[in-house]
């Protein structure tokens, strides 16, 4: 039986007792414990059932690549699926429940898939659920539905709070084992910024368990001496989830999934960029394949030994051991010292081991060299093995008693960081293995290697070797920002001569079906060799095909223990070499990351980032009606006591209109491109000619996609011959931002060009009306007659004794200018502009009003007249398309025989003979129906509103050939089923001849 020891245990402390809940049953453990350990140490060695069929499970590995012990952690709104009881630190009242199982752990239904297993082989699924085809709706898909996942999706909302870190350093260590710890001791002695990341709450790795005493020291005094350097960040509980191009590295901390009592973050996600990465992550001990290796009770050697020195817990009193390799003697001598029985070391090789052997067989350990294990007995835990000649087919030559196998089929370096950036892998023939290749590292722009490899994550093991090769990686990184300093590698405890490895992909390497239909893989999943063999005989060559054909590596763990024993299978299917066979793509992150670490702070009414105007506050104190637009607030009108909507927004247009009105257009995107190829981007940005724009002049465009439609308008000021500032829509800033910039990135990355979204930067104030110019001079604007500061031209001035550029454009048709200053200025100027233009009775206006305005004028509104699948020419705007320019992004989409057919519909202008409002999106209706029986329809209002200038109802809409149609009556529909008749009129309703604008 497994047991909590009366000594060990470096890692616990006996003096603090930690009571927990196992599947609703009270349990102790201690301080220090992984959840794993805990239910070790009572006995509870079946923790889970497998996906497929429902097998009885046990922890069989130590750390993040254990694929079996899955719980339920916690209740309610912190209750959280798939946590590993490996990763799961104690915690006095943490409540775990196992998965996958009903109605419960130890008799579970669902097991009789296990009895069905060879009616249910790898691809079943891809030939059973094709017939009948009835099946699939009422049968199938509901089975499929219910049966897929493991966990239950949590119900109620999570109760904790995640968070976003952005870090910069000089060289980023993952990895705080010996060699990791060497690394950043090396980089850092130079003076680089170092941050080096451990997914443990201790530092050291396996050198304690692994290097006993002197190996723990040894971590001690590196530890003492890095975390001494100012120079050197350090932070346990935190994973380096994923490498990306330049050096931006994702960190993934937990912050309180190990106390009690819960307070702040529970998870907090690293967004990290480093000059040079150094990913010292170890390696992953390979299981073997043999039948039964999935047994509860059957684990690896490496991790029987870390639950034996680090915790103090026995997985069984009587444990044999299977290897290929000399490290899985270590277990055997750890066990032995502990008093506990190794009936037996079966080691495939025929030559054995080399120091380790001879330590081994010295302290009375049987050694079986040549042999294997036919088959493990036991169900619900191991009640023994029998074993075989490791060359034949598995005829029994031994039957042995034992209630735990600690089994090892060697060691896999960590390469997965360095491959997700695009390290390449070679194999390594001498330890069978795939390992870094340094000549093939991922590159920056520069052509640099940005990311290296250290210790056993580069294949390297020995501890004298390990330190060596990482603290010339540590000073190589840091010699990259020419801070190398002088430092020797430290000294490493005596390394005991070893025997190569011998690859061992099967036990017994010629064994039967009847074993091999038993041998696994995949351990959740439950992918067997024969499943594989079955994916290689039906065709499946690629690695990749396999893997979905059969789900090998598709599960929780990713493969990080099934991936190279399941390749080597299909190697030897296909009578193909390992390495071209090859391995299944390296994808982030390295392990699962909380969906509430995603988010970090975007949650319930911060979903989306609130953005806010300087002037936010003010218009919040004075009335705002607020409109969300995008992720700004603004004020869609400025309520008084005693008026409602509709009041507001005709006394806001009426004193515009008449008088003075101001605007406050902070939120309005405002994109800076900038360098010498500034105007050759600005002509392929938009539709018209932006190169040849004289600097202080202001010009009106449009920005198409690439497949021609109107995605974005707006005013493009050039403030100087390689500069211009592009203002955008309050919504499309970000997208026309990322839009540019993808440009720029994948097809112009050689154009001098640099582009800023400094929307949060200033302050926008329009300031409209007839006394627009008059409250300007009041503030101290000079000679800004028509003829000194034309339309479409800006120009500095001091106003109230803040520096502004000002902007004479306008969306309202009225005399117009739109001040732009920081943002910290904003405040002090619009209060300003309230107390010059008081003898106006000036007043601010909303979104209400300006698009009513807007719509008097005959503006459009990106959003309103457009829905994606709309053209300039659709809105009569041939003049902003220029005919000189040889191309511009949309200008071939365009041309395409959809976009020039001549029954598209066109921008036109709605009057009702009542004066009556019509409905926003209401159609246009035509004679007839279509083949579905519907009314035939021959346009739609894009924009309809009440105009208090006009007296009367006002709309813009799209109708087929509407430009030729002035005057003809059409009918629109009505949510009741009637009709409203409209006139079809120009669409500018005010002000044609824009004689208000001087």
């Amino acid at each position: 039986m497994s047991t909590r020891l009366k000594t060990g245990g470096r890692r616990i402390d006996r003096s603090r007792p930690v009571t927990f809940t196992f599947n609703g049953q009270q349990l102790r453990g201690y301080a220090g414990d992984t959840l794993a350990s805990a239910l070790l140490a009572n006995d509870r060695m079946m923790m889970g059932r497998s996906f497929k069929y429902h097998r009885p499970r046990g922890v069989v590995a130590s750390g993040t690549e254990e694929p079996n012990a899955l719980f339920g952690i916690g209740q309610g709104g912190r209750f959280e699926p798939n946590q590993r009881a490996t990763m799961q630190e104690l915690h006095d009242g943490l409540e775990a429940q196992s998965q996958n199982h009903w109605p419960s752990l130890e008799f579970d239904v669902g097991e009789i898939n296990a009895h069905l297993s060879r009616f249910l082989p790898a691809g079943f699924y891809y030939k059973t659920f094709l017939w009948p085809r009835a099946f699939w709706k009422h049968v199938y898909e509901p089975f499929i539905r219910q049966s897929a996942g493991l966990g239950k999706a949590p119900k109620d909302r999570d109760a904790d709070t995640y968070e976003h870190y952005y870090h910069f350093c000089d060289v980023l260590v993952i990895g705080g084992g010996l060699a990791g710890l060497a690394a950043a001791r090396a980089a850092a002695s130079g003076g680089a910024r170092v941050t080096l990341l451990e997914q443990e709450p201790v530092l050291g790795g396996r050198a304690p368990v692994d290097e006993g005493t002197e190996g723990a020291a040894l971590v001690e005094t590196l530890a003492a001496e890095i975390g001494a350097m100012e120079n050197v960040t350090i932070r346990t509980r935190c994973m380096g989830a994923g490498v990306y191009d330049h050096g931006y590295v994702l960190g993934y901390e937990r912050l309180t999934d190990h106390l009690a009592h819960k307070s702040g973050p529970r998870h907090r996600l690293w967004r990290i960029r480093a000059g040079q990465v150094i990913t010292a992550t170890g390696a992953i001990e390979r299981p073997l394949s043999f039948a039964g290796n999935d047994v509860p009770g059957v684990m690896l050697a490496s991790a029987l030994r870390d639950y034996l020195v680090g915790f103090g817990v026995s997985a069984g009193d009587r444990t044999v051991v299977v290897t290929n390799n000399d490290d899985a003697y270590r277990t055997a001598l750890a066990l032995a010292g502990a008093g506990l029985t190794v009936p037996a070391i079966v080691d495939a090789r025929h030559g054995g081991a080399g120091a380790l052997g001879a330590e081994a067989e010295a302290a009375g350990i049987r050694v079986l060299k040549g042999h294997g294990i036919a088959r493990v007995k036991g169900r619900k835990r191991v009640t023994g093995v029998v074993l075989c000649k490791q060359v034949g087919e598995g005829a029994p030559v031994e039957e042995i008693a034992c209630d735990a196998v600690a089994m090892s089929g060697g060691w896999s370096p960590v390469v997965h960081l360095w491959s997700h950036c695009g390290g390449k892998l070679t194999w390594d023939d001498a330890q069978a293995m795939f390992r870094p290749d340094p000549d093939r590292a991922p590159t920056g722009a520069d052509g640099r290697a940005f990311v290296s490899c250290a210790g056993a994550a580069f294949g390297v093991f020995d501890a004298a070797d390990v330190l060596s090769q990482a603290t010339r990686a540590g000073l190589t990184a840091a010699r990259a920002f020419g801070k190398a300093g002088e430092v020797a590698a430290p000294d490493a405890p005596a390394a005991p001569e070893t025997n190569p490895i011998e690859p061992v992909w099967l036990m017994p390497a010629s064994a039967g079906r009847a074993l091999r239909a038993k041998a696994w893989l995949d351990y959740q999943n439950d992918v067997k060799v024969t499943d594989v063999q079955l994916a290689a005989q039906e065709g499946f060559e690629s690695v990749e095909h396999a893997k979905r054909y059969t789900t090998l590596g598709m599960a929780t763990d990713q493969g990080k223990l099934s991936n190279i024993n399941g390749l080597a299978i299909l190697s030897g299917a296909l009578d193909t070499p390992i390495p071209q066979v090859g391995t299944t793509t390296f994808r982030p992150p390295y392990t699962p990351v909380s969906m509430g670490a995603i988010a970090g702070e975007a949650r319930a009414e911060t979903f989306q980032p609130l953005r806010r105007s300087p002037l936010h506050d003010w218009h919040a104190a004075n009335g705002a009606d607020w409109e969300p637009v995008g992720q700004w607030r603004r004020p869609y009108t400025y309520l008084r006591p005693g008026e409602d909507r509709q009041a507001a927004v005709t006394r806001e247009i009426t004193q515009t209109r008449g008088a003075l009105g101001l605007l406050d257009a902070s939120t309005l995107g405002k994109i800076i491109v900038k360098g010498p190829d500034a105007g050759r981007f600005m002509d392929m940005m938009y539709t018209n000619m932006m190169s040849t724009l004289k600097p202080g002049r202001c010009r009106y465009g449009l920005m198409c996609s690439e497949n021609g439609f109107l995605m974005d308008d707006g005013v493009v000021a050039r403030w100087d011959e390689d500069t211009f500032m592009c203002h955008t829509t309050t919504g499309g800033a970000d997208r026309i931002h990322a839009h540019m910039e993808e440009w720029l990135q994948t097809e112009w990355w050689d154009w001098k060009v640099w582009t800023v979204n400094a929307t949060e930067q200033y302050a926008q104030i329009g300031v409209v009306g007839p006394q627009a110019r008059a409250v300007l001079q009041k503030l101290g604007a000079r000679n800004i007659a028509n003829e000194d500061f034309p339309f479409m031209s800006f120009q500095d001035h001091r106003l109230a004794g803040i520096e502004a550029r000002v902007y004479r454009i306008s969306f309202s048709g009225e005399l117009s200018y739109e001040i732009a200053v920081p943002a910290g200025q904003g405040l002090a100027l619009w209060k300003a502009l309230h107390e010059a233009g008081a003898e106006w009775n000036v007043m601010p206006y909303g979104t209400e009003a300006l698009h009513v305005m807007r719509a008097e004028k005959g503006f459009i509104m990106i959003g309103d007249e457009t829905d994606g699948t709309v053209i300039p020419q659709d809105l009569n705007l041939h003049w902003a398309i220029s005919k000189k320019k040889d191309d511009f992004i949309g200008k071939r989409a365009q041309q395409r025989a959809d976009m020039t057919r001549p029954d598209r519909w066109k921008l036109i202008g709605l009057e009702t003979s009542d004066g009556s409002v019509l409905p926003e999106g209401a159609y246009a209706l035509a004679e007839g129906k279509n083949a579905n029986g519907q009314r035939n329809v021959q346009g739609r209002v894009t924009s309809t509103y009440h105009s208090p200038t006009l007296g009367r109802g006002i709309a813009m809409g799209l109708v087929l050939n509407g430009p030729d149609r002035m005057g003809e009556t059409v009918a629109f529909n009505k949510v009741d089923g009637s009709t409203v008749p409209a006139k079809i009129v120009d669409p500018v309703f005010y002000d044609k001849e824009g004689t208000k604008n001087v």
